[in-house]
């Protein structure tokens, strides 16, 4: 099983790549960057029922459990909404459910994230991370059940 590094050491590195912009045009450009980078999803999971639901633009978020971990992988046509979503990814991927249900991702306040996007696509990350939180109660409830 392959080790991941908490979330709060994730969290921390985040902030840290942002602290080396001076501007937020550059931090976007990173966020852009950071969606171009972000794997394309498979068709088969760009389906309805995969839609983030609150997002302005379409977000297909899917997450996968295996030996007490969620995986997470997401698409969107909007590619800095791509970025914003491989940073949720970034952080919370590979970790148990309880591990993001309990996340307080601080990271998206140190970096500025919620006072500098407009106010819809604040809307949208917030979206996606209970989405992400959801996905993660599911898991955990149905394996809790399983496992009584």
């Amino acid at each position: 099983m392959k080790t991941v590094k908490p979330i709060v050491e994730t969290e921390q590195e985040i902030i840290e790549e942002f602290g080396l912009f001076d501007s937020w045009d550059e931090k976007y450009e990173y966020i852009i960057d950071l969606g171009k980078k972000l794997p394309t999803l498979d068709e088969e999971y760009k389906q309805d029922e995969n839609r983030v639901r609150g997002c302005q633009s379409t977000v297909w978020l899917v997450a996968f459990y295996h030996d007490g971990q969620v995986t997470f992988k997401a698409d969107s046509d909007a590619v800095i909404v791509k970025g914003l979503i491989s940073m949720l990814i970034r952080v919370l991927s590979g970790h148990s459910p309880d591990e993001i249900i309990n996340a307080p991702l601080g990271f998206i306040d140190s970096i500025g994230m919620t006072s500098h996007l407009a106010q819809t696509r604040s809307n949208g990350l917030l979206a996606m991370v209970r989405q992400m939180k959801h996905y993660a109660l599911a898991f955990k409830l149905k394996h809790q059940s399983a496992a009584t």
